[in-house]
């Protein structure tokens, strides 16, 4: 079952690269417009950056399967760069990693109802079917309130690129510096302690309740209020910068 497993995922990411060769295509001027308009991070890129962020952003476009559920008519063009834009911009530090184990991403217009868990869900990543699942209305409120640290396509890409790491038959695994994940995970531990004895935090409770909900909850702020961030915690912000490949003050010009 594992042998024909994997031979599936082979034939996918095969498929995928076929996917690529015929549809990759530039953007147009309006897609720019888009990402510029209503992603920040991208605006704020300096033009070297901004042209390797844009090709980037053409492989992931071809390279996943947009699908709409739960009533949703159709992903629009808008849908389909906002929401690639995201896995771009968590996974810019890491040229080789485009999530490729995440090949389908499913888009709800609102909160959906998991007949699993019994319970309402804004998203979620399941890795035994490689997908990515967003509450199109989460996704968009998240980019509506810049500065909160609050954004479902962060969130759920950043679980993504967590999980990614960790899938050894994937050929993007293990692309985290092991000393590098212990520093961040010693002072990930601390905070999360902190939260739990119900000491005032810089991140909401939620961010407690795992690692894994702590990396997320991390990203979230790292990359929508990385000033604030490191005003409160230098060597944890720092630890993300050594482990993601990127400091989102230095990118966006903040920090000359």
């Amino acid at each position: 079952m594992l042998f024909i497993f994997h031979l599936i995922q082979s034939l996918q990411a095969l498929f995928s690269e076929i996917r690529m060769l015929l549809f990759f295509k530039k953007l147009s001027i309006e897609d720019v417009s888009v990402l510029k308009k209503f992603f920040p991070y991208y605006r704020n890129l300096s033009d070297d950056h901004q042209r390797e962020f844009i090709e980037r952003l053409r492989y992931i476009l071809v390279s996943k399967t947009f699908v709409p559920r739960g009533g949703l008519k159709e992903i629009t063009r808008e849908m389909e760069l906002l929401i690639s834009a995201t896995a771009v911009m968590v996974t810019f530090g890491f040229r080789q990693v485009k999530l490729s184990h995440f090949s389908k991403i499913l888009v709800y217009p609102d909160d959906y109802y998991s007949t699993i868990n019994k319970k309402y869900h804004r998203g979620e990543v399941n890795p035994k079917l490689g997908i990515i699942v967003l509450s199109w209305k989460s996704f968009v409120d998240g980019f509506l309130q810049v500065n909160d640290g609050v954004n479902l396509g962060i969130h759920e890409m950043a679980h993504a690129l967590k999980l990614e790491n960790q899938i050894h038959y994937n050929q993007e695994s293990n692309f985290f510096n092991p000393q590098r994940w212990k520093v961040f995970a010693k002072f990930a531990h601390e905070e999360i302690l902190k939260i739990k004895s119900g000491k005032v935090s810089f991140f909401r409770e939620s961010a407690a309740i795992d690692s894994h909900e702590f990396f997320a909850v991390a990203l979230e702020s790292f990359f929508e209020k990385p000033s604030d961030f490191k005003n409160y915690h230098p060597e944890l912000y720092q630890a993300l910068v050594f482990l993601l490949k990127q400091d989102p003050i230095v990118l966006s010009g903040k920090g000359k």
